[in-house]
């Protein structure tokens, strides 16, 4: 992908465009920050942006058939502690509300970092009957549109909430698209189980026709953390597996460590797989893994992610915008990667979602299904409909929160930490880009294609606009001020797109 800066141009004076952008800005400052993704400015727009309206994406997608088709596969992974709602009350009252978002939220115990989560899911209405079935089944729909062939789900438990958690989702998923896949994931940092009862577990959840299988009938196990335990103790796991049950098994370890345990789990595997990285300046050894991969002859499953930053852990990764995202793709693509595993698609805790959340909308997702349709297809997709995308953070990296004692901080090896806002365009020919930064106003000329242009971070609000002939093409507003005085510390990127303009939180 092609990734130039635009030609910049100061904006002579109040120009009309210059007074447009303002203008925008004052619409929400006035209705308020939860009032949706971008507001639409005076004046014709050409049939592109009526287009927009109603294709949310800048191109066109292709068909679920046609991406099934492919060998490549993309798995995202699916955090169980967190659907779409966990009690099915309204979003301001429901327990995301109530003690996930708040510092005094489950009796005060995550007060000294300001509350465990920094955004939730997109808010759902209260369903009736059996809400979270349906939610699932919403869920997978979700996926399903974003090109995704399926998810690979997190085993926390072998027992409890997150344990019926994952058989609701399969067999929600089952039921509206018997086509998307479940890789089992059992989570090595949870779960203490010894190799029968895991297996017996693995056994019994691979007995669903939807769970991940290759084309020879092996079910496909993908453990997280892979080297908590040894190599020996897997192969009794998956000797088990095929001896007292009768399954015979596809192993794709996931390593936070791979070059260290890749000599000793390679005979055992049929794939090697890592965790990855979140810095944007990190992201050189996915070509040394794949490498590696290859040499001892395993398929690659390459991780995709967008950022991480995690309060209850007190650490966080310089994402540098969208460029964790756009490069961990670019690899998966250059590399010839197999799979690839998004990372996360609703982990919350990390603020690691690719999921529709309430900061970021389908940002996150959107921008992936680009990406997604070359890895499958082999053809980038042509730009047909423009699109601009924004993202930043709501405070400077360095902005305190004076309530919160424990704070993030930059993790070892991490990229240095940057306060920019990035104006991502995707358009179908040149245009001129106008953009307000709080009290900044610029204008570029972007070309065709894909083009991104870096923005100092200032307090207020954010507002891109795209215009060709005199007419609006595209446009998006963020919903989320800048300050230097955040009641909490919020390190994640922001994200909104022009391609959504009624989507709500």
């Amino acid at each position: 992908m092609e990734n130039t800066t635009a030609r910049r141009h100061a904006l002579p004076g109040r120009s009309r465009r210059r007074a447009g952008l303002a203008a925008l800005v004052g619409i929400l400052l006035l209705v308020g920050a939860g009032t949706g993704l971008g507001f639409g400015a005076a004046g014709d727009r050409d049939t592109s942006s009526a287009a927009a309206a109603r294709e949310p994406l800048p191109f066109d997608l292709p068909s679920t058939e046609r991406l099934r088709s492919s060998d490549r596969l993309v798995f995202a992974h699916y955090f169980t502690p967190y659907p779409l709602s966990l009690d099915n009350r309204p979003a301001d009252e429901d327990y995301y509300a109530r003690n996930y978002l708040t510092a005094d939220g489950e009796s005060g115990k995550h007060a000294a970092y300001g509350g465990l989560l920094r955004d939730r899911p997109l808010p759902v209405e209260p369903a009736s009957g059996d809400w979270r079935s349906a939610h699932y089944r919403q869920e997978v729909r979700t996926a399903v549109a974003a090109g995704i062939d399926g998810f690979s789900v997190d085993l926390l438990s072998l027992e409890g909430p997150n344990w019926e958690r994952v058989q609701l989702l399969m067999r929600a998923a089952r039921e509206e698209d018997p086509g998307f896949r479940i890789m089992l994931m059992p989570d090595m940092k949870s779960l203490d189980a010894d190799p029968a009862t895991l297996a017996r577990a693995l056994a019994e959840l691979g007995a669903a026709p939807n769970a991940h299988r290759l084309d020879d009938g092996r079910l496909v196990v993908s453990p997280f953390k892979a080297e908590e335990k040894p190599a020996g103790w897997w192969r009794e796991v998956l000797d088990t597996l095929r001896t007292r049950h009768g399954v015979r098994t596809a192993f794709v370890p996931v390593f936070l460590d791979l070059t260290s345990h890749a000599d000793e789990f390679a005979p055992l595997a049929h794939g090697f797989s890592t965790w990855g990285s979140r810095s944007h300046t990190a992201l050189g050894h996915y070509s040394e893994h794949a490498e590696l991969a290859r040499r001892h002859g395993k398929l690659w499953m390459q991780p995709v992610a967008v950022q991480d930053a995690r309060p209850n852990q007190g650490v966080y990764d310089e994402a540098g915008n969208t460029e964790t995202l756009r490069g961990s793709w670019d690899h998966a693509i250059e590399d010839g990667a197999d799979w690839v595993q998004l990372t996360t698609w609703n982990d919350y805790s990390e603020s690691t979602q690719f999921a529709p959340s309430l900061h970021n909308g389908h940002t996150y997702l959107d921008l992936s299904s680009y990406y997604l349709a070359r890895f499958k297809t082999g053809s980038w997709p042509r730009v047909v409909r423009d699109t601009v995308y924004l993202t930043h953070r709501v405070q400077p990296h360095d902005a305190r929160a004076a309530d919160q004692p424990e704070l993030m901080r930059s993790r070892p090896g991490s990229a240095p930490a940057r306060d920019t806002v990035e104006v991502l365009t995707f358009l179908a020919r040149p245009g001129a880009v106008d953009v307000t930064v709080g009290d900044l106003h610029e204008r570029f000329t972007m070309e065709a294609g894909v083009r991104a242009e870096l923005l100092p971070l200032r307090p207020g609000r954010t507002a891109a606009e795209v215009t060709r002939g005199g007419r609006t093409t595209t446009e998006a507003v963020t919903r989320f001020a800048v300050t230097t005085s955040p009641e909490v510390q919020d390190l994640q990127y922001y994200g909104v797109t022009g391609g959504r303009p009624a989507e709500r939180p």
